[in-house]
């Protein structure tokens, strides 16, 4: 078959933010599995004008239309009604929907409102998708040749039964499903998603895998996707373009598909057995936060110290207090004086530190809002490493303090991943 799908979600609790549309996701990533072109995904209010509107444009373009919501005994579950006024079929009361309500009601001690047998009635022609885990069936239809339409229920759990149990089996028995979608996300920090796109703009070109670049909250990603026959064809499709693309990103690479970066670091310490400790102002425990996210970190996250106020920076991590007079407590000076502090106090292998400015206020010309000095105290000769980020005034408070705090595990991996390299581990020396 050559048609493609399209989702037509249906209530207006969706148009007005008050629930997150996962089932429109998780049907896109299953249709994908199946190998099933999806090019148009709709989200429409419980209004027997507009849903007649939507499903007029998506039967017109695609050859299979799945529905979510609208389906339940109350008078704004519209959808069935909508489908049958839409197509000209009358709807039909079915007896063994309305006898398994009646049982559902008997079974829970609770009388059967009249409005519930709404459920019941669906456009003639229509089979009925069984509901196993709700009382809402959906329905399996043809309503012209060339064109299958499922409903499902708005409610994800019942949604996903329903999928799984008998649109999918109904979908292959159309000759869907010979060939996948497998797709594999490349992770990337320390780089602009433009320039990056530029470095690998040639394979931003291809047909078959498809590479295609994201950005978001200071990280960007290169999707690769491929259709096969089978995953591992995919799989071999995608390999190939993966390494190419590693090849030319280089460090700016640091992970994939469910990586972060504080699961890489925290990889890594462990590969190398060292331990890490981490001094925040700033992020105010974003970083330690982050760090311990991670399952295990225990094994190499020795704590963290939240050195607010300039009396903790000088007591809690010896950071002179001259210093931080003549330099300023956002500072390169004190960054390091905190990583090597955080370092010695709680005797890590490696001490991390951050100091900067989130905003909205505190900023001035010399050091605007967005400036912060990331510090990295080591167990090699050599000192402590600081650098510098000015993450722009334009940026939320919060966005300032999560791209600190990431962009200090960033500095770590780095390190690391150089550390690893060289053939200085102290420890395994000894």
């Amino acid at each position: 078959m050559g048609a493609s799908a399209e989702i037509l979600c249906i209530g207006t609790e969706l148009l007005l933010g008050q629930i997150v549309n996962t089932n429109a996701a998780y049907l896109a990533a299953e249709l994908a599995a199946l190998g099933i072109p999806h090019h148009f995904q709709t989200v429409v209010g419980d209004n027997p004008g507009r849903i007649h509107a939507a499903l007029a444009v998506a039967c017109a373009r695609s050859g299979i239309v799945l529905t979510t919501g609208g389906l339940g005994p109350t008078p704004d579950d519209l959808t069935h009604a909508a489908l049958a006024d839409f197509f000209g079929a009358p709807l039909v009361e079915r007896p063994e929907i309305a006898e398994r309500l009646a049982d559902l009601y008997r079974s829970r001690n609770r009388p059967m409102p009249p409005s519930s047998l709404q459920q019941a009635r669906l456009p003639a022609g229509a089979t009925v998708l069984p509901n196993p885990t709700g009382t809402a069936p959906g329905l399996l239809w043809e309503p012209r040749p060339g064109l299958v339409v499922l409903t499902f229920p708005g409610v994800p759990s019942e949604m996903r039964a329903m999928w799984r149990a008998t649109a999918v089996p109904f979908l292959r028995s159309l000759g869907w499903g010979g060939e996948v979608f497998t797709s594999r996300t490349l992770r990337f920090w320390g780089v602009g998603e433009a320039a990056l796109a530029e470095q690998v703009r040639p394979l931003l070109d291809r047909t078959n895998p498809t590479v295609a670049p994201y950005a978001s909250r200071g990280e960007v990603q290169l999707r690769i996707t491929a259709r096969a026959a089978d995953p591992a064809a995919a799989q071999a499709l995608i390999a190939p373009v993966e390494a190419e693309i590693r090849a030319i990103a280089g460090e700016d690479y640091f992970g994939a598909d469910d990586d972060t970066l504080a699961a890489v670091v925290g990889a890594r310490l462990s590969a190398l057995g060292h331990t890490l400790a981490v001094a925040e102002s700033c992020t105010g425990g974003l970083l330690g936060g982050a760090i311990t996210a991670v399952a295990g970190s225990s094994h190499y996250f020795l704590g963290g110290l939240v050195a607010y106020a300039n009396d903790l920076k000088r007591d809690w991590l010896g950071v002179d207090e001259a210093l931080m007079i003549r330099e300023g407590s956002v500072s390169a000076p004190v960054a390091a004086a905190m990583a090597l502090g955080v370092r010695e106090r709680l005797g890590s292998d490696w001490g991390l530190a951050l100091t900067g400015i989130s905003g909205p206020g505190g900023g001035s010309e010399a050091k605007p809002v967005g400036l912060v000095y990331l510090a990295l105290a080591g167990p090699e000769a050599g000192g402590v490493k600081v650098v510098e980020r000015r993450f722009g005034s334009h940026h939320e408070r919060e966005l300032i303090r999560h791209l600190s705090a990431q962009s200090a595990l960033d500095l770590l991996r780095r390190r690391l991943s150089n550390f690893d390299r060289s053939g200085i581990v102290e420890k395994l020396k000894r």
